[in-house]
């Protein structure tokens, strides 16, 4: 029997450029194997990645290894369903037996643990092909060790690529894996996520295991999918998420199948509008918040006006509980290797050294209230509708300067504004691209909803992604190639 196709019919930059399950389908219909897909993909990263700079490690020889495998399990009619066999990547804070894991660290670049963190093992069960690990901040803090690689964003070379899932979002955007694993304490899923234009979930808190993951501050700390679609980050949500003996603070609740409520309709959800956001967002963004808004009552969504908490300081109280807690993950390495630290993780890890007990139970009293009274504020909604950032991207990677005597960044209380609440509360939220700023660079925003609402977010972000084509652009590369 012929196949439909074969990999020789299809450009290797059109291969890349299929969405995660667009690329399930072409292996599991027959058109392509599990080892063609990786090699092409392979192919673009050589090509490619030298200038976007997104890996730190890639693991050639265990990725084909691994697609050799699958291709062989294909061909006996074994289906371990829609990732088997399709090249994905991690993020450089996930332990991997098979690779060190830095963090982004410089003194920890030969880090060999000798294990894999829990989602990387529900990956490979998955039948995943694991291309390697992927660049990120240091610490997965606000800036890039200068000692470690920097990704570059592939649709503007001049703007911030996100952080700290840097790497995790720019691979993905470049067609250099077809999804990847990002962290998110203060927005690092969700920042990277709408900077290249692709589609990001910060899970509940718990809902996905952190064992084997490096602490940034575990209790902001969350693990997720990044990848083309909302349906491609459903599919791999469904693999993540659950239950793990070896992370006590995974939640137990029943994983649902999250690619199925993708195709259910979204006429009877109700999602918060702010106006307060809409009126103090820039024009470029207000007009992408205003179209997804009217793509989603078309849909027959209906808005509903709410009046989130806003308080001012929000991003004071982040940055306390942060750094008490990445001071507790350092403890051993910093200070007593302090030199070996870049100024932003530094300043924060200095920060937390010097914090009293007062200021650390006012922080954890503060954020008690504070999720209460958005608790009360989303009572009567599904989700809210948000930006991720109120402006469009900042130039540059490392655009907040040097770090300030208390360990804060410029200008990182501006970008977390809209993004800590849901690392606060533990909310799930849905990063989805909706346009495009006047530098032809991308602009996002995000669906945060209630505790375990993974399901509802994917869809209403997948009802979205049948009436937009944001999310099927792809940046320009021929600059990139060697």
């Amino acid at each position: 029997m012929n196949k439909p196709a074969t990999i020789d019919m299809l450009a290797t930059r059109e291969i890349a450029d299929l969405s995660l399950l667009e690329a399930s389908r072409l292996i599991s219909g027959g058109a392509a194997t599990p080892l063609e897909v990786t090699k092409a993909v392979l192919a673009r990263i050589e090509a490619v990645d030298p200038r976007i700079n997104s890996y730190v490690t890639v693991t050639r020889e265990h990725a084909l290894a691994r697609a050799a495998q699958a291709t062989e399990e294909r061909a006996r009619g074994l289906d371990r369903g829609p990732l088997h066999g399709v090249p994905v990547a991690v993020k450089d804070l996930c332990e991997t037996d098979f690779a060190p894991t830095s963090a982004g660290l410089s003194l920890l670049k030969d880090n060999a643990t000798g294990r894999n963190a829990t989602v990387v093992s529900r990956l490979e069960q998955a039948g995943a092909v694991i291309l390697g690990k992927l660049a990120m901040t240091e610490g997965a803090y606000s800036g890039h060790h200068p000692d470690m690689p920097i990704p570059t964003n592939p649709w503007n070379e001049q703007c911030w690529v996100g952080s700290s899932s840097s790497g995790s979002g720019a691979s993905v955007a470049a067609g250099l894996c077809f999804g990847s694993l990002g962290s998110d304490t203060g927005g690092s899923i969700r920042f990277p996520s709408a900077a290249n234009g692709i589609t990001g979930m910060k899970g509940t808190w718990g809902r996905v295991s952190r064992h084997g993951v490096f602490a940034l501050a575990d209790s902001l700390d969350h693990v997720g999918p990044m990848a083309r679609t909302a349906a491609d980050c459903a599919a791999m949500m469904s693999v993540l998420a659950g239950a793990d003996a070896a992370d006590p603070t995974a939640l137990t609740a029943p994983v649902p199948d999250y690619l199925a409520a993708c195709g259910a309709p979204i006429r009877d959800l109700r999602i918060g509008i702010d106006a307060a956001v809409l009126d103090k967002v820039s024009s470029e963004t207000g007009e992408v918040l205003r179209a997804a808004m009217a793509a989603f009552e078309a849909l027959g969504a209906i808005l509903v006006p709410v009046s989130l908490p806003w308080p001012e300081e929000a991003t004071t109280e982040w940055t306390v509980l942060c750094a008490i807690e990445v001071a507790i993950a350092h403890a051993g390495r910093y200070p007593e290797q302090k030199s070996g630290y870049g100024p932003h993780l530094a300043g924060l890890l200095d920060m937390g050294l010097g914090l009293s007990a007062d200021a650390v139970g006012r922080a954890m009293q503060w954020r008690l209230v504070y999720n209460g009274a958005m608790a009360r504020a989303m009572a009567g909604v599904d989700m809210v509708l948000l930006p991720v950032t109120g402006a469009p991207l900042p130039y540059l990677d490392n655009a907040y300067g040097a770090p300030a005597a208390d360990g804060s960044d410029a200008n990182l209380g501006d970008l977390l504004k809209y993004t800590a609440p849901a690392d606060f509360t533990g909310y799930p939220s849905l990063t989805l691209p909706g346009g495009m700023d006047l530098r032809g660079a991308p602009i996002g925003f995000q669906l945060m909803g209630h505790a375990l609402g993974e399901a509802t977010l994917f869809r209403a972000g997948h009802a979205f992604q049948t009436v937009t084509d944001w999310h099927t652009l792809r940046p320009d590369l021929s600059g990139f190639r060697g």
